[in-house]
């Protein structure tokens, strides 16, 4: 798992408050209760000061998934798939 990966995970455990074995690609606020509103929004602001980013409201709306976070950080540079 690359360092990025791994940070990211740790991130959505520790926001989310999950197992980081729970966490997949599929993961999703359809499927994990403690991804509502709040730590949607908390997770956006870690994310950003972990990774030294900015999300544009676009992108914020077009996560669906860890999957799509994952993309979304491809495109800002600072994340690959392994």
């Amino acid at each position: 798992m690359s360092e990025n990966n791994q940070k990211l995970v740790a991130l959505l455990s520790r926001v989310l408050d999950i197992d980081q074995a729970l966490i997949s690609d599929s993961t999703s606020p359809e499927n994990t209760d403690s991804w509502d509103s709040y730590n949607g929004l908390l997770l956006v602001s870690e994310l950003e000061s972990e990774f030294d980013i900015h999300f544009t409201m676009e992108e914020v709306y077009a996560v669906k998934c860890v999957k799509d976070i994952k993309e979304a950080l491809i495109r800002h540079n600072v994340f690959s798939f392994d």
